[in-house]
């Protein structure tokens, strides 16, 4: 009998099954325990002889060989268990085998799309027989899991659609750039820009992806499944997770110069429009390697490797006062090499009715010839160098009398001051068709007397021996971008253009400058210590699709109340490539 109510008697309920399984019971319930026989059993049940039999011997079957009851479910007490097929259970074991720790572990499951709590994590590893890892520090925790044997396979990218969903992830603080780009208008540069995209992944996504490579300090690209699993990463390219190590190359094959040159001219407009770019621009020359066989490149002096080597060379303009970068070029050869700095007033003077706060350009002895800072002195452009020193010139300094030298007191960056011993005269140089000034300085630190020359004849002494030791903090950034921002490191393992290489690092170099200038004692800081200081901790994020919102929970550490300070100012702006969401940074409450 169907659809027993209570309007029914109960006791037909047992007396008319209509199951299949309840009518099963009842026979065999007669069968075993009331003793009927098998005629009996299959005339009250309308089941034939042989029927009777077979439910029978399947019964005992199942008693004997089934541990759960054949005709009752039993509820179990407690949750469900997470992991039935065991899937968990063998990423787990794979990763510690790899030696991640619970929180990689944690964020490499979230890029798989298993949620699952640390504690679980933890659980299942004490369960397997696996030890506690030793303390580590960075640099051996990196090479560990670089050594590591084994992969994993990461999740497609694909452009991320916004649903209530909750991940951990390693570089929290990455997030904290974010609404840089977008105050900065470094997104609406990026969207109008000419750089290749596909259905898939967009102009924005792609370009971000692998600034956010740059900003994350990743030092071995090749070792992808150590940071593509991120989600943290991903989100911040509005991807599920960053693509593997190949897609980087094949995109960047598809970029040109015109691209990069174009973009960064873009960006010049930008840096310009928020005051961020002073009166002075320092110039350098920089050797980027190359590690394959190419007999079309040069051979360039490189100072990190004390010889010179088949290599790139490579220009950067930087701003001393916000240590903006503004341009770079990989491009040079040694029979233009000297021309170079009129190539970059060609690409900073695009409208000269806007772009004529340029007075000063900062150089080696090398940079240009005698010849070309002429043509410079024409252009109404001061320039301060370095001249060569031969024996003639050094012999005529040691021919200067005691008397003639003064003493000029010259600020440093720390706000302290420093005494060097100076002689200054106006003269005429080969190849130079007007007066210079000269200026000789002794107690500089170096052995021999440096020799400063300009076209600049009234600024103070001290003033003009200043801007040339403000030169030096381009050799920091250019050092800053080998090191922190891998500029086209062997170990990379990525084949990427070196021109758009460079230009994605000065785009992350200056993201990190405009971080920095938000910091009140931060602003001089190399991008290496504002990494660790904010950008390198855990963190939390939790999206919901109710709210629109993206909240970003930053693991506590010494600098938290700082960040969270900063980012409040930000408070109300949304993000167009992560569909117009906001972005929200609280600390995080668990440890």
């Amino acid at each position: 009998m169907s659809n027993i109510t209570p309007k029914h008697e109960l006791s037909k309920y047992f007396a008319n099954p209509a199951n299949s399984l309840h009518k099963q019971y009842l026979a065999l319930r007669r069968f075993f325990l009331d003793g009927y026989t098998a005629e009996q059993v299959a005339n009250e049940f309308g089941y034939a002889v042989g029927t009777v039999y077979a439910l029978v011997r399947d019964f005992k079957d199942k008693l004997k060989n089934d541990t759960d009851d054949p005709f009752f479910k039993v509820n179990k007490v407690g949750r469900k268990p997470v992991d039935q097929q065991g899937e968990i259970e063998t990423q787990i074991i794979d990763c510690r085998k790899k030696y991640y720790s619970v929180p990689d572990i944690k964020i490499t499951l979230d890029g798989l799309g298993f949620n699952v709590s640390e504690g679980y994590i933890y659980k299942t590893i004490r369960k397997a027989g696996f030890a506690r890892l030793p303390r580590r520090s960075k640099v051996a925790k990196n090479e560990m899991l670089s050594a590591a044997t084994g992969t994993i396979v990461a999740p497609v990218a694909k452009r991320l659609i916004l649903s209530c969903e909750s991940f951990s992830t390693q570089l929290a603080g990455l997030l904290c750039f974010l609404p840089y780009i977008v105050r900065y208008g470094i997104y609406d540069v990026i969207s109008e820009s000419a750089y290749p995209q596909t259905s898939d992944i967009s102009r924005v996504s792609s370009i971000l992806a692998f600034v956010a490579l740059k900003l994350s300090n990743v030092k071995r690209y090749s070792s992808d499944d150590t940071w593509c699993m991120d989600r943290g990463m991903g989100l911040f390219a509005a991807l599920n997770v960053l693509p593997k190590a190949a897609w980087f190359s094949s995109y960047s094959s598809a970029v040109t110069r015109d691209m990069n040159l174009a973009f960064l001219r873009h960006m010049q407009s930008v840096w310009r429009e928020n005051n961020l770019l002073s009166d002075t621009v320092n110039l350098d020359f920089t050797t980027i390697p190359y590690w394959g066989d190419d007999d079309s490149l040069e051979n360039n002096w490189s100072g990190k490797r004390g010889k010179a080597l088949a290599s790139i060379c490579a220009v950067i303009a930087q701003d001393p006062h916000h240590g903006i970068i503004c341009y770079g070029d990989t491009t040079i050869r040694h029979e233009t090499q000297s021309d170079v700095v009129l190539e970059f007033l060609d690409f900073y003077h695009v409208d000269k009715t806007i772009d004529s706060n340029l007075k000063y350009l900062v150089f080696d002895s090398r940079f240009t010839s005698y010849e070309n800072l002429d043509k410079l002195n024409h252009k109404g452009i001061k320039f301060v160098t370095i001249r060569r020193r031969g024996k003639k010139l050094e012999e005529y300094i040691r021919q200067i009398a005691d008397s003639q030298w003064k003493t000029v007191k010259v600020k440093r960056a720390n706000g302290k001051s420093r005494n060097v011993t100076t002689f200054e005269e106006f003269t005429k140089i080969k190849g130079y068709n007007d007066t210079i000034r000269q200026i000789f300085i002794k107690d500089n630190g170096k052995i021999k007397p440096a020799v400063i020359i300009s076209n600049e004849l009234e600024l103070p002494l001290s003033a003009l021996i200043q801007k040339y030791a403000g030169r030096w903090l381009v050799e920091t950034e250019i050092s800053e971008h080998i090191d922190f921002f891998h500029l086209n490191r062997n170990s990379s393992g990525i084949v990427i253009k070196v021109d758009f290489d460079l230009t994605m690092s000065i785009l992350a170099h200056n993201i990190y400058r405009l971080f920095a200038l938000d910091f009140d004692g931060y602003a001089h800081c190399e991008a290496q210590t504002i990494f660790d200081k904010f950008i390198s901790t855990q963190g939390f994020i939790e999206i919901s699709s109710e709210t629109h919102g993206i909240t970003v929970s930053l693991k506590k550490k010494r600098t938290l109340p700082l960040i969270l300070e900063t980012m409040a100012t930000f408070r109300g702006l949304s993000f167009p490539w992560l569909q117009n969401a906001s972005v929200t940074f609280v600390a995080n409450t668990s440890t």
